[in-house]
């Protein structure tokens, strides 16, 4: 009976000590605890003197009884396992027992304690400090938080980082760029200061930017930028309890980017970001970068024709009429692909050039295969060009695809100039055979007629020319130079005119010097080309 009326004394004291945990703190909860394990300690004590005094007097009785009734030698004793009724059963000696039971009294106290320090609702704590340090007339969001240390004398300091998640596209004819970024800013706010509970709360979340202070920062390169609110605007605000506010929002950016295409494709890009103050001058608003790394890409950035190289932070602070206003930028480096223009541009390029050279080889008189190469390779070469230069914006300056397809233009150009050439000395070598047949036709029928007139007279007689003549003769003279002419030393032959003899006709010659001078030419132009403007990217480099 004893035992159960500890249980249940155990089992109320709990619940108890339970109810009365949940609206108290830990400190209090022990003060408690350490108060009914005092009671209950005493109570167990009285509980079990009367126990004690009991069992001394049924002790007492048991030595006054007559020899009769002491236990003969021959009773037999109940064995270990056999139960005896009517006689009650001794009751052991628990004296100090109510140790035991304070003992685990106290731990079931302790548990309870901690259970109900666990189960302390942070978020209505939560709650109550917004309530606190943000209620009706305890904070006003229009006054700039002072400055360092808390003197109002000093500008207030803003650490910004990002985290560049996207880049979507590098846009040549419009200069701009669009970007996705988490942009943050931190600073400090002496106004909201709190108590973290022992460290328990390390910092309060807002998702309402109105109901702090926030500075006027703005893009100055922004063209267009959107936020994201799908599916809940993507913005938090979160306040530690020293008083520093984090700010952090995703944002999507398309920004300019002044170009310089001199060297285009084979440029590299430099396009900024820049943020600054709109209203704060430098002696209320400093815009700091955070230290370490304050500019994150991610690791997986694709470009489609662009590769980032790397990224440079600075400052640019910029002065007016109105005073002076503190500014950050990034610079992003980007490296252009060269592969897709090799492919796209280049190599086709290349390849309307050579097949312009075909017509060298057809004969002379295909006219019409020539005509019809010579102009589709020309007008394909015009086409692409044209291509080239729609995508671009319309500069001053000359760039490096204008120098590239200017000079396969003018190779496809010549080419059918070469055949026009070609045309026409293949006619004037027609006119001239023709001359000099008719010559050749009037010298036979001359001789023809001369020898009918000496077959008709041969009668006629002729006068003797003088065997001997004067040194006056012009006949002997000219022998006399045909002599002299005949005992000259003998000119080496040139290589190039013997070459060229085998083709009789000048049709022919321009087109065998033209099949060895146009891919020359060609060579040579790629050589300087690529010399050159590799040679200048790395300069800028």
């Amino acid at each position: 009976m004893c035992q159960c009326e500890c249980v249940s004394h155990i089992s109320r004291r709990k619940t108890s000590s339970s109810s009365s945990s949940s609206s108290s703190s830990s400190g209090g909860s022990s003060g408690k605890a350490r108060s009914q394990v005092g009671k209950f300690v005493n109570q167990v004590g009285r509980a079990e003197a009367p126990r004690e005094q009991r069992s001394s007097s049924d002790a007492s009785r048991s030595s006054h009884r007559p020899p009769q009734e002491a236990a003969t030698p021959h009773a037999p004793r109940p064995s270990p396992g056999s139960r005896t009724h009517g006689a009650p059963h001794p009751t052991p000696n628990m004296g100090s027992g109510h140790y035991f039971w304070a003992i685990l009294y106290f731990a079931s106290l302790c548990s309870a304690s901690l259970a109900n320090n666990a189960k302390i609702n942070f978020r209505e704590k939560e709650k109550k400090v917004l309530d606190q340090i943000l209620g009706a007339g305890k904070y006003d969001a229009r006054i700039r938080p002072s400055g360092i240390n808390g003197t109002d004398n000093k500008a207030t300091n803003v650490s910004v980082n990002m985290f560049l998640r996207s880049i979507s596209k590098i846009d040549d004819y419009k200069m701009e760029y669009s970007v996705q970024l988490t942009f943050r800013e931190q600073w400090t706010d002496e106004r909201l200061k709190f108590d973290d509970i022992q460290g328990r709360l390390k910092y309060l979340t807002l998702t309402e930017a109105n109901r702090v202070w926030m500075p006027d920062l703005f893009f100055s390169n922004e063209k267009e930028g959107h936020f994201h609110n799908i599916i809940m605007p993507n913005v938090y605000i979160r306040i530690f309890p020293n008083g520093s506010v984090l700010y952090s929002i995703r944002i999507s950016l398309t920004l300019a980017c002044p170009m310089n295409l001199k060297l285009y494709p084979l440029d590299r890009q430099i396009c900024s970001l820049r943020m600054a103050s709109y209203g704060w001058t430098t002696n209320d608003l400093v815009f700091l970068w955070k230290e370490g790394d304050p500019v994150q890409v991610v690791k997986n950035l694709h470009l489609p024709r662009f590769t980032l190289e790397k990224f440079l932070t600075d400052y640019c602070n910029s002065k007016t009429n109105t005073g002076e206003y503190s500014c950050l930028k990034v610079d992003l480096l980007f490296k252009r692909e060269f592969s897709y223009y090799l492919i796209q541009i280049y190599i086709p390029c290349c390849m309307l050039v050579i097949v312009s050279w075909v017509s060298f080889w057809l004969d002379q008189g295909a006219v019409p295969a020539r005509v019809s190469l010579g102009v589709t390779t020309l007008l394909t070469m015009a086409t692409q060009t044209s291509g080239i230069n729609a995508s671009l914006p319309p500069v001053s300056y000359t760039k490096a695809i204008d120098v590239w397809t200017g000079v396969c233009l003018t190779f496809v150009f010549g080419a059918l100039l070469e055949f026009a050439l070609v045309n026409y000395a293949s006619r004037s070598d027609m006119h001239k055979e023709n001359m000099k047949k008719k010559r050749r036709d009037l010298e036979q029928a001359s001789l023809d007629a001369a020898s009918d007139l000496l077959d008709t007279d041969s009668n006629a007689t002729f006068a003797m020319k003088p065997l001997v003549r004067h040194p006056g003769d012009p006949l002997a003279l000219e022998k006399r130079l045909q002599c002299e002419v005949h005992m000259q030393a003998p000119k080496r032959p040139n290589c190039c005119k013997t070459w060229l003899s085998k083709f009789p006709t000048r049709s022919k010659r321009i087109d065998v010097i033209s099949r060895i001078t146009f891919p020359l030419v060609f060579a040579l132009f790629n050589l300087v080309y690529w010399s050159t403007y590799l040679f200048r990217e790395e300069e800028d480099e």
